[in-house]
């Protein structure tokens, strides 16, 4: 996955806003992350930024990270140091068309991503950063990496009582290991074009694959016809 899974590791190792943030691409939270000390102070930094850009979203006061909900409240995450590992919260993005807020978590050495939708106050957990389909009916997510990662594409539905996991789809056994550097973006409402590098290549390939192609995996259901 690319964004801050890709990037914090490394570091570690070595509709009602005024202003809508853009997604913090890989060269900025690379500049941002350069001396954190860890994946949840590089969250924190690239948070720091966004609340600049959504002054009207949330705040932070120590510990303590509160976004407003709309039309009102609001919902707090509070950061944990634990024995079993620190867990934490971070602002990452705002989609506008979906009225929610995607944040960065932390739980001990496992890193990912929530959506939060505002009318409703659902906490949707994800392993990686989201890809809204131009209908909005959808969102996809990359989640690959060498460790802790399933290593799939799924495919989730979006509606206004909640958000539920719709299909998911592995590299079939030619891939001898496991792809890096993936990306997911919509062709159109029906296909996700996926980008990434195959085991013990240099160069990327790009693979396309419809919502009905029979290779998914349908949650709770039959596969995809």
């Amino acid at each position: 996955m690319r964004g801050l899974r890709a990037t914090a590791v490394g570091v570690a190792l070595a509709a009602c806003c005024c202003v809508q943030a853009a997604p913090v691409t890989p060269a900025r939270i690379t500049e941002l992350c350069a001396q954190a000390e860890g994946p949840a102070h590089c969250g924190r930094l690239i948070e720091a930024e966004q609340l600049k850009s959504l002054p009207n979203l949330a705040t932070r006061d120590g510990r303590k990270l509160s976004v407003l909900l709309y039309p009102s409240g609001t919902r707090e995450f509070v950061d944990v140091d634990s024995l079993r590992g620190d867990t934490s919260w971070s602002l990452w993005d705002y989609v506008s068309p979906l009225n929610a807020v995607v944040l960065f978590t932390t739980d001990g050495d496992r890193l990912g991503y929530a959506v939060l939708q505002r009318y409703n106050n659902q906490l949707t957990a994800i392993p990686a950063e989201p890809s809204v389909s131009p209908d909005r009916l959808r969102f996809a997510v990359a989640d690959f990496c060498r460790e802790i990662c399933d290593n799939e594409i799924t495919v989730w539905q979006i509606a206004r009582e909640g958000i539920r996991k719709e299909l998911t789809w592995k590299p079939g056994a030619a891939a001898s290991a496991p792809w890096s550097d993936v990306t997911v973006q919509w062709k159109d409402a029906g296909t996700l074009s996926v980008e990434y590098t195959a085991g013990g290549e240099d160069k990327p390939r790009t693979v396309e694959r419809r919502l009905t192609d029979s290779q998914w995996r349908r949650i709770n259901g039959p596969a995809a016809q």
